[in-house]
């Protein structure tokens, strides 16, 4: 992860150190050589993930002009705030390794579970995952809403089994369990909360120079009080991607997008909410070179 980056752009190689520096631990390492289990504790990937948008944005630098504006899906929604310059990667490095400790620590206390939904609709989907918690035998809702047929339900184990076979039964093609150490953008991540407010409340924003559409409101986002309070809003409220990329490609139509990281996961889902939207995903030093060349 990130290894030819590092091998190849020495502006890469440069932020991937000091990230290392900042969490006082071979990160890079760990992303370049593993091991994969250890790589993939929430508190690691989320750190690493970033680390990785932000290896290619510190590539890209004033190369990269005419933004108008950034969105990031769950913890990208950090590397947005790095991409809009008001936030340090370091720095944002330090949040979002905070922010892992304290869902994962959510989730060893109440322990939840995550599916995704396919081949539904995102209103069908919240609808059963009511049915499946009127009963208070515990909660579930729906917490990723991806694309108009993928939506991820997170929640207590049995209310998502429950929502699960409900959404089978109103013509979900297939429900996906997903490997997650807690129930991710719903109720029980509110433990989390309070930590996560107290350590986004002293870290150090700048002003942005353009602004980012936040998860939780999927309006755009333009001073630093507001972002410390959606970003922790985030931990417990749904991500609303779809309505976020709708307003997006409504207010910027002619816009190029860029997907700055590891896959191109958000590509394939924009290519679902905007058919028309041009998007290129840079995950590689060799995707990187190409769009430099370009």
């Amino acid at each position: 992860m990130a290894r030819d980056l590092a091998e190849r752009f020495p502006a890469a190689a440069d932020l991937l150190a000091r990230i290392d520096d900042a969490l006082d631990a071979p990160l890079s390492t760990l992303m370049a050589e593993g091991p994969e289990d250890e790589l993939t504790l929430t508190h690691n990937a989320q750190p690493a993930i970033l680390a990785h948008s932000a290896a290619i944005l510190a590539v890209l630098g004033k190369q990269l002009t005419g933004v108008v504006a950034a969105a990031g899906h769950s913890l990208g929604e950090y590397s947005a705030w790095v991409a809009t310059g008001a936030l340090d990667a370091a720095d944002a490095a330090r949040l979002v390794r905070r922010r892992g400790a304290l869902m994962y620590e959510a989730g060893k206390a109440r322990p939840g579970s995550m599916a995704a939904v396919l081949g539904l609709g995102t209103a069908e989907v919240e609808a059963c995952c009511a049915g499946a918690s009127a009963s208070g035998l515990g909660v579930v809702v729906a917490a990723n809403l991806n694309s108009p047929d993928q939506t991820v339900i997170s929640g207590d184990p049995d209310a998502v089994q429950r929502a699960g076979d409900l959404c089978k039964a109103a013509g979900a093609k297939r429900i996906l369990p997903l490997k997650v150490s807690g129930a991710f953008h719903s109720p029980l991540m509110a433990p989390a909360v309070p930590g996560l407010q107290e350590a986004l409340g002293i870290a150090p924003f700048g002003t942005p120079a353009f602004p980012v559409v936040a998860n939780a409101t999927a309006d755009f986002v333009h001073d630093r009080r507001e972002a410390v309070r959606l970003l922790a809003d985030q931990l417990t409220a749904p991500v609303r991607w779809v309505e976020s990329m709708q307003r997006l490609a409504g207010r910027y139509p002619e816009a190029r997008w860029l997907e700055l990281g590891p896959g191109n996961v958000l590509t394939g889902l924009l290519r679902k909410i905007a058919p028309e939207a041009r998007c290129t995903s840079i995950a590689t030093a060799d995707d990187l070179e190409a769009l430099l060349a370009a």
